[in-house]
């Protein structure tokens, strides 16, 4: 079969689903539309090239990635509904029948717009980095993306919907036996330093290329370009990204950073998986402000797109690693470190050699001939024989206990092709094998991975700094396998930490723990409230100039007598001295009057100073005349004593009683 064969038009692949027409093709496959005949629904089927077909190690892979994917339910992820090969034409055909996305992909919308604003940009990435945060946390590395894997289809609100698709399709084609030994495969524009090194892929990988993929939309272009694929793939290897806004000036400083983060040549200076980098660009989003706005769908070249088509992978000699090698998470390389094959050289031209005529007999270079022919053959049938009676499996190594590179060693003297993934354990000491997946003992298939994972040790309580938000703290206690909880005991008042953020952690960051232990968390209340203050005795104007240096508002809320305290002064206030959480402070004022001292004044002087003072004279004593008079006949009255005495505080109007002589 080939790509163009017209003879599949119209094709039942595995009796069920019809080929109606081409939709794109690619390096190692075509994409149809079809229909599924079973369910009478319309579905993209993907057709690898026959010669895949036709190597069953890639069939045994092409399987299980399929099923992997299938299992993989996003709604920005393109649904794998079935798999197969088919066996009823001349060749056998592997195919993938997945979800029929009606509109284009990533790539005809920058073909056909260039450079996107920054808030298309961000509305195409977060549906993206959500679709491989699923992909990561199911286990699963796509290894391929690329603008070709993102599709644009539309939605129910006539807005665009982004789909990821091909999860696992380069792995699975990758170890077929039809490739190369000596390179790798995928879009060498967006490959990431340590794929194109070792061929290891792994979930910083993936966050590498999504990096290059949002600088591309905001620049219209990767950042690396070359005459040759080689050229390109050596610059990612050895120089660093540059920062986008150099080739679109204007662009905000964070989005370059969030940009660098993600494309550093060292993996694990970058966000961890796709949903830490989500997390960090919905993040930058709020912080700049920059709303999602809906997402266009590009007219695409064919009537339908469907995932991925363009297997346009450029092939390129696996270059020796001068970074940091792949993450713990790494999976095996795609490829081996040969030497590229030089350049036939041309025949020498010259005079023919001279020979010596041979005598007539037997055809002795035809008796050789058959000879070697015959020992070849007994030899290809003895290998086949070795072959196909078990001489391709071999048993996984018990490497359990084992330090991490004498597992490494032993799984590789076994032709096996190790991948080293970390766990936290309690007991296992960091930097052992706490197990092999599959176990020890499986047969495996020479060249197949081995998942060795390897002890992290104990989780250790994160570094949490005073003053940060409840949700990050959380999150980071978490990402080591740890429980936090708030413990409302550990709350308190601080001057320096926001209220409602981290105060205290326990047990103190740097201590070892126990996976699923828990981390109390206590928050800062705020400053420590202030009472209100003792005004009681102080003059009215001092208590309320009082009251506000310390916070308050203090409003007058009425006058009344104390015996204990002057006219004027501050008899009380409303909530009490010593009362926290308030803000506004009721005065209350004295209107209490001094007795004066009239004693010795004369009757008529006493009752002027009393009056002065609002209070009543009440005369009483022995006289000529009325009592009221102010003289006894030619002599003034005196008064002896009075009541009550003088200094002593009492009511506006009270009467004091005056004794006169």
């Amino acid at each position: 079969m080939t790509r163009t064969d017209p003879a599949l038009l119209g094709a039942l692949l595995d009796r069920r689903y019809r080929v109606d027409r081409l939709l794109a093709r690619g390096g190692m496959s075509a994409v149809y539309r079809g229909v599924d005949t079973r369910l009478d629904r319309p579905v993209a089927i993907k057709i690898m090239d026959a010669r895949f077909a036709a190597d069953r190690s890639f069939v045994e892979r092409f399987e299980r990635e399929a099923r992997s994917a299938a299992r993989l339910h996003h709604p920005n992820v393109v649904a794998v509904h079935d798999q197969g090969v088919d066996t009823g034409a001349e060749e056998d055909r592997a195919f993938l029948v997945m979800e029929l996305v009606d509109g284009g992909t990533l790539r005809d919308l920058l073909d056909a717009r260039g450079a996107l604003d920054v808030h298309l940009a961000l509305s195409v990435a977060e549906p993206v980095l959500a679709a491989l945060a699923a992909a990561h946390a199911a286990g699963l590395v796509h290894r391929d993306v690329k603008p070709e894997n993102v599709l644009i289809g539309h939605g129910n609100d006539g807005s665009g919907v982004v789909k990821v698709g091909d999860f696992g399709l380069v792995r699975a084609v990758a170890s077929a036996g039809t490739t190369s030994s000596s390179v790798i495969l995928g879009t060498v524009a967006y490959l990431s330093p340590e794929q194109v090194a070792t061929g290891a892929t792994s979930e910083r990988g993936d966050v590498y290329s999504t990096g290059i993929l949002l600088y591309e939309m905001l620049t219209g272009q990767p950042p690396y370009t070359g005459d040759t694929a080689l050229s390109v793939a050596y610059r990612h290897v050895n120089d660093d990204v540059p920062p986008p806004s150099a080739a679109r000036p204007g662009l905000p400083p964070a989005l370059d950073d969030l940009i660098l983060r993600a494309t550093r040549r060292d993996p694990q200076a970058r966000p961890a998986d796709a949903g830490a980098f989500l997390r960090e660009l919905q993040r930058l989003r709020t912080e700049l402000g920059i709303e999602p706005v809906p997402v266009p769908v590009p007219a695409a070249e064919a009537p339908t797109v469907t995932t991925a088509v363009a297997d346009v992978e450029r092939t390129v000699p696996v270059i020796p690693a001068v970074t940091p090698g792949p993450g713990p998470r790494g999976t095996r390389a795609l490829s081996r470190v040969a030497p590229v094959p030089a350049p036939a050289e041309p025949p020498v031209q010259g005079p023919p050699t001279e020979s010596r005529p041979r005598a007539p007999g037997r055809p002795r270079g035809r008796t050789v001939l058959w000879v070697a022919l015959a020992v070849l053959l007994a030899a290809g049938i003895g290998a086949a024989l070795w072959w196909f009676n078990g001489g391709r499996w071999v048993a996984v190594p018990d490497v359990d206990g084992e330090p991490r590179a004498a597992a490494e060693q032993a799984l590789r003297e076994a032709q096996l092709v190790p991948v080293v993934r970390t766990e936290r354990h309690n007991t296992a000491p960091s930097g052992t094998v706490i197990r092999t997946e599959p176990p020890a003992g499986t047969d495996a298939l020479l060249g197949d991975e081995v998942t060795v994972v390897v002890s992290a040790g104990r989780p250790t309580v994160p570094a949490i700094a005073p003053g940060t938000p409840v949700d990050q703290a959380e999150q980071a206690i978490r990402d080591v396998q740890l429980d936090p909880r708030h413990d409302p005991a550990l709350d308190d008042y601080s001057h320096d930490v926001p209220q409602g953020t981290v105060l205290k952690v326990d047990p103190q960051p740097g201590a070892q723990a126990n996976i699923g232990d828990r981390v109390r968390l206590g928050l800062s209340k705020g400053p420590p409230p202030t009472p209100v203050p003792n005004v009681v005795g102080q003059p009215k104007d001092a208590a309320f100039q009082a009251l506000r240096q310390a916070g308050f508002e203090p409003y007058e809320a009425g006058t009344e007598f104390s015996a204990d305290v002057a006219k004027g002064a501050v008899t009380r206030t409303d909530p009490a001295a010593g009362t926290t959480g308030v803000r506004k402070v009721g005065v209350y004022v004295s209107n209490a009057v001094e007795v004066p001292v009239v004693v010795g004044r004369t009757l008529k002087d006493a009752k002027q100073v009393l009056k002065e003072a609002g209070l009543e004279p009440d005369v009483k004593g022995r006289g000529r005349g009325n009592d009221d008079d102010d003289e006894d006949g030619f002599l003034p009255r005196f008064v002896i004593r009075q009541e009550p005495e003088p200094g002593t505080m009492v009511q506006a109007g009270s009467k004091v009683k005056l004794h006169i002589l």
